[in-house]
């Protein structure tokens, strides 16, 4: 099993650790950082799993990343080690719009109140969110807000003031098993997006700059400023290596 020290330096996590906000938002940014969300194993079909040996070893020996059920997953895991108080929450996606399935694993932190953290997906906050507050909140890349409904509360984005959703959950505790379903199902469906196209993005020194590699391009923000360049199928093997570390999977 993969060491809390060992975990910490792939993250370039450096310094004492508390259990205070400050502390938590070091640990998410730096995993945003060097931990990427990406689809590698998804998309070449090598496979993937849920449980946190698998992932905490893919992401700390195998310098990879990976998506919500790996990336969240070894974080909760570190998170748990380091006497955090965590519960695993399950989600359901919103972006395609409306969603009952559950299909997404996310975090929910207590230290001085309960907290909404994320690793797991894509360009989304990078800064813990207060889960009991209302109204607006700066999650580091933009505003998001929480809106509590029946069937849960929604993550939302502001999009020119107006909160678009992102995702829906309950603040009820799962099991790292309860995803092994969901998991199996996203991986081995070829009809959706995991498997179209390969990607991978992370955050750079902290955010909120990032880097974006696509199919067929390269996006990077840069200080608010977007630039894309394209990349050719030959050259994307060199690319992922230039800006991730990481060499396409083999079965």
């Amino acid at each position: 099993m993969i060491s809390v020290e060992d975990y910490l330096a792939r993250i370039g996590f450096e310094g004492p650790v508390t259990n205070d906000l400050a502390t938590l938002e070091r640990l998410q940014r730096a995993h945003l950082t060097a931990v990427p969300f990406e689809n590698l194993n998804v998309f070449h079909r090598v496979g993937v799993r849920t449980d946190a040996e698998w992932s905490t070893t893919k992401i700390v020996e195998g310098n990879r990343g990976g998506w919500c059920f790996e990336n969240n997953g070894a974080f909760a895991w570190l998170l748990d080690q380091l006497d955090f108080s965590v519960r695993r929450l399950g989600a359901a996606v919103l972006l395609g719009g409306p969603n009952r399935l559950i299909d997404h694993l996310c975090i929910e932190v207590d230290v001085d109140q309960p907290y909404l953290v994320d690793v797991g997906f894509g360009e989304s906050f990078i800064r813990p969110l207060a889960l009991n507050q209302a109204g607006a909140q700066d999650g580091g890349t933009g505003t998001f807000e929480f809106l509590n409904s029946p069937q849960g509360l929604t993550l939302t984005e502001h999009d020119d003031g107006v909160p678009a959703a992102r995702y829906r959950f309950k603040r009820v505790a799962h099991q790292q098993a309860d995803f092994d379903g969901v998991s199996e199902r996203l991986s081995t469906d070829e009809t959706g997006h995991w498997l179209q196209k390969p990607f991978a993005t992370r955050l750079l020194d902290g955010g909120p700059d990032r880097v974006t590699l696509l199919a067929d391009r390269l996006k990077l923000v840069r200080h608010g400023a977007l630039t894309e360049t394209p990349v050719a199928a030959e050259n994307w093997d060199d690319v992922l290596w230039e800006w991730f570390g990481m060499r396409n999977p083999t079965p």
